[in-house]
């Protein structure tokens, strides 16, 4: 297996490991944080690490290995960036919620939702990837299922009301997507408690990401993210 480099990009710092080592690194990102300062950055802290390839968790839709559209909580740049040039290895992107989800999975029909700074989400299916865009549709009194569980639903809620939502976004998205088993990650997912979660819902872990970079480029997971020429 080839020596990659596994990069989780938030809304707050920008995380990386590689697939031989177990340290962590991170640096700051923020609303400002552009495409190019990425890459910088990611090079500039790595710069003892030899890697071959590359796996990008990204918090915007992916296409055809490129954003449809800058992340809506970064800076500019992202969509046009060359970034297997930058980096100079052939580089995979994902949604960043898909990456963690692939770290996560453990066979049938599984659905992730990621509480950070949005909501992301993801549905795997036998390794098939569907990267989802569930944050943005209409939950309650005009307002979206991000607004209720992301960052500025927990701070305007309190943990506790914002439990009950998390909770009931679950039931709603079981109900209409039928997963066998439900995985909550993401930074907020500390926050709840086991013992109210819905059944056959579980916790992920952050370090999960990593894992997920890492698996992209394993032969079982070529289908979900292939390297475009």
């Amino acid at each position: 297996m080839p020596e990659v480099l596994s990069i989780d990009i938030g809304g707050s710092h920008v995380k990386l490991r590689v697939s031989s080592n177990a340290e962590r690194r991170m640096f700051e990102s923020g609303p400002s944080l552009t495409a190019q300062e990425m890459a910088d950055g990611v090079k500039r802290i790595a710069s003892d690490w030899r890697y071959e390839r590359v796996s990008i968790g990204l918090p915007a839709p992916i296409v055809a290995n490129k954003p449809l559209h800058d992340p809506v909580n970064l800076g500019q740049g992202w969509v046009e960036f060359d970034y297997d040039e930058d980096f100079g290895v052939p580089v995979k992107l994902i949604n960043d919620a898909a990456m963690q989800a692939v770290g996560s999975y453990s066979g049938g029909r599984m659905l992730f939702l990621g509480l950070g700074t949005g909501l992301g989400s993801c549905l795997i299916a036998d390794h098939a990837v569907l990267p989802m865009e569930l944050a943005h549709l209409p939950y309650r009194k005009g307002q979206s299922f991000e607004d209720y569980v992301g960052i500025r639903g927990l701070k305007k809620l309190g943990q506790k009301r914002w439990r009950k939502h998390v909770v009931a976004m679950v039931n709603l998205f079981v109900a209409a997507l039928i997963p066998d088993e439900v995985v909550l990650g993401g930074g907020n997912s500390e926050r709840l408690k086991i013992t109210e979660l819905p059944p056959a819902c579980r916790l992920g872990e952050n370090a999960n990401a990593f894992e997920g970079g890492f698996r992209l480029w394993r032969s079982e997971w070529e289908k979900a993210v292939p390297v475009y020429e």
